[in-house]
């Protein structure tokens, strides 16, 4: 399942330059120099993958309890149902979340924390801005989320979190180190193979909750070891 983690984080990468890169963009002071710029972008991205690794271990204890009470398999089917669905239908996540008191009051305090250190331009200002940045409502971050609840292991959880994080880092640091944020057309048809992500994801999901590797586990010919069989 890991491997999952850093593909979801690469691919889903175009979409995480059009909701997060405009932070970092606007962010990047006039003047800096490119090495400075550079270990800014790094912090940046490195706490953004803090906080995935921090939600890594939050549901990898749900994921945990999910295994230990036998529904491992079955919260598996559904969140594959759940992706294929939001593929096929482009489900908002996002949006019904928003309409959600709690969430939306969880954002505003949120955005205001992103506020306070979006003007400075000091090297903890940028970990933090990342930090905090990470916790926005993000579809291709929830989608990781799903995968690390499925890995049933708070430290599997962890680490499939933080490949997620690590493979959205090359393109979203070159794009935003280079200064260019404006989508060219093969960035578009990329973009369109992101609900074909999710189905992949989804199916995956689903072979892996109905178990299946049959190969490993069909063994029904067993009580019938003692009956000859002709080669």
């Amino acid at each position: 399942m890991l491997w999952t983690a850093f593909t979801i984080g690469l691919f889903g990468s175009l979409h995480c330059i059009g909701m997060c890169g405009p932070i970092p963009m606007a962010k990047s002071a006039a003047g800096t120099s490119k090495a400075g710029l550079a270990g800014r972008l790094l912090l940046y991205n490195l706490g953004r993958t803090i906080t995935y690794v921090l939600l890594g271990v939050m549901v990898g204890a749900l994921g945990f309890g999910a295994e230990l009470a036998g529904w491992q398999s079955s919260l598996s089917v559904a969140a594959g149902v759940f992706l294929l669905l939001a593929a096929v239908f482009s489900f908002n996540v996002e949006y019904h979340l928003l309409r959600l008191p709690a969430f939306g009051q969880w954002q505003v305090w949120l955005r205001r924390k992103l506020g306070k250190y979006f003007g400075s331009n000091t090297y903890s200002s940028w970990l933090r801005t990342g930090f905090f940045n990470g916790f926005l409502p993000c579809g291709l971050v929830y989608a990781a989320v799903i995968g690390a609840v499925l890995t049933g292991s708070i430290f599997q959880s962890a680490l499939y979190m933080s490949l997620f994080g690590l493979g959205t880092i090359p393109l979203m640091f070159f794009t935003v180190f280079i200064g260019k944020l404006s989508v060219s057309p093969w960035q578009v048809k990329l973009r369109r193979l992101y609900p074909a992500l999710l189905i992949a994801l989804g199916i995956l999901f689903i072979m892996r909750g109905v178990n299946f590797d049959l190969p490993y586990g069909f063994d029904f010919l067993n009580p019938m070891s003692d009956v000859p069989m002709c080669h």
